[in-house]
């Protein structure tokens, strides 16, 4: 059974940096994507980033609204993934969840983590 522990929450200003991981655990050979997702209060769940742990390994992928801010990356051999948030806005405010699954889609990131909380003011 897969297990993804988030850590590295936090209150920072405007236009601060924080990054965030998940420690993974109980991968099988068909999980080949992990990811980020944030929930901010009133407001569905997003997708910010993900990328392919194999198949092909290392390709990654943002939403508009973080491109060129966030960066996405995986340690495979520590099994955690990491999310490098910069230039923080407000609207990055929300809870970040780690996912993982057999794809990089919403549909196939059925593995989830608890949730970390961000806030950006």
């Amino acid at each position: 059974h897969v297990q993804l522990v988030e850590s590295g929450e936090g209150s920072v200003q405007a236009g601060g940096s924080l990054r965030l991981s998940c420690a993974a655990s109980g991968f099988t050979f068909s999980t080949s994507c992990m990811g980020w997702f944030r929930r901010a209060p009133g407001k569905e769940r997003e997708g910010v980033a993900a990328i392919y742990v194999r198949y092909p390994a290392g390709n990654s992928y943002y939403a508009d609204s973080v491109k060129g801010r966030f960066t996405i990356s995986l340690d495979s051999a520590k099994n955690t993934l990491f999310l490098q948030m910069n230039s923080l806005k407000p609207e990055d405010t929300a809870m970040y969840f780690c996912a993982a699954g057999s794809h990089c889609s919403s549909s196939a990131l059925n593995h989830w983590g608890q949730g970390t909380q961000v806030t950006v003011s």
